[in-house]
């Protein structure tokens, strides 16, 4: 730790550049995991906020939603078998103001449940973002496939789909607008493994939201870059660490001719890699939580501390992982042959 930490105050520039590479690394990857966090949420916070279940649809559907179409004597089954079941259904549409302003919306409907806002008909909740945009309650609003009115009758947290606020609304009202009697899903909180059927397939909560192809294109797509940062880093390190390796075998050769253990210059390099990295990470990490405290409220970032803490132990592990790799040439030096390498 001493010798360490001497060489590494010896050597500012150095360390000081491979620390401010491992800062911009880390806070880029931490800044597009918001990203994808917030867009997740944007994205499908209807679903996210759900609890842990199976979802099922029909299997004709090929796993698109929309297409699904539950009958009524399947779903009465599944109900008298399951208490805490319940059917739902989700279609994009929109609501028009008085000044014929229209603002695009989730439509979702579902039989009576906690999971879900229940309303009466005529009436309709709206997702908490669209009373920032100047949405009341009281207000009244139309829509182009429906023969009456909605009046707002409230707000939900979190109740965002496919990037649209949700608007909950009765199912008399939904089957009057989309003229259907069926509903699309079912959803049995609580249960771990799929049940059979007749006729449905199910999944999982992550599995049905890969049937979103919004959904799974974005966090895929996020996801690569994420992890391509992740590598890099870990290159970064075996890099940094073979550089300085080469040019520290003479001193490497001396101090093993003094009887210094292989196993002391690692842990040397180890601690280096540890201080560099754990500086870094922290500086990197407090500045993303500030930029989650101060970003606008329409931008879609959410970083949370578990989140940070899994991409830093990652972070942790790929820098051993490199720096390890980089350091195995010391195992393999002779000191006279480095020393005699350092004198030519």
């Amino acid at each position: 730790m001493n010798i360490a930490w001497k060489e590494m105050k010896k050597n500012k520039g150095r360390f000081l550049i491979l620390g401010s590479i491992v800062f911009l690394v880390s806070f880029l990857t931490f800044i597009i995991s918001g990203l994808a966090n917030g867009l997740s949420q944007d994205n499908a916070a209807l679903i996210k906020e759900l609890p842990n279940g199976q979802f099922y649809m029909t299997k004709e559907a090929d796993q698109t939603y929309n297409l699904s179409r539950i009958e009524r004597s399947t779903q009465n089954k599944i109900f008298n078998k399951q208490e805490h079941a319940v059917a739902f259904s989700i279609q994009m549409g929109f609501l028009e103001e008085n000044d014929h302003k229209q603002k695009s919306v989730a439509f979702v409907t579902s039989t009576p449940s906690k999971l879900f806002k229940n309303v009466e008909k005529g009436e309709i909740i709206l997702d908490r973002s669209m009373e920032d945009e100047g949405f009341n309650i009281g207000d009244t609003l139309k829509n182009n496939q429906f023969n009456g009115k909605f009046i707002v009758k409230g707000f939900a947290d979190n109740s965002k789909y496919s990037h649209a606020p949700v608007a909950y609304i009765n199912i008399e009202d939904y089957q009057n607008m989309y003229r259907v009697n069926e509903m699309q899903l079912i959803f049995i909180p609580g249960v771990d493994l799929p049940q059979e059927f007749a006729g449905l397939q199910g999944f999982s909560k992550s599995e049905f939201l890969n049937t979103i192809s919004s959904y799974k294109a974005e966090q895929l797509s996020l996801n690569m870059i994420i992890w391509f940062l992740v590598v890099i880093s870990g290159m970064l390190f075996a890099i940094f660490f073979y550089m300085m390796n080469v040019q520290k075998l003479s001193l490497y050769g001396i101090l093993k001719a003094i009887g210094v253990k292989t196993s002391a210059l690692f842990s040397m390099m180890w601690t280096q890699m540890l201080l560099i990295t754990v500086i870094a990470l922290s500086v990197s990490a407090g500045i993303s939580h500030i930029v989650n405290r101060i970003a606008p409220e329409g931008m879609p970032f959410h970083l949370t501390f578990e989140t940070t803490v899994q991409l830093s132990v990652i972070f942790l592990i790929i820098g051993f992982i490199g720096a390890t790799l980089s350091g195995l040439q010391i195992k393999k030096i002779e000191p006279l042959q480095a020393i005699q390498q350092g004198e030519i």
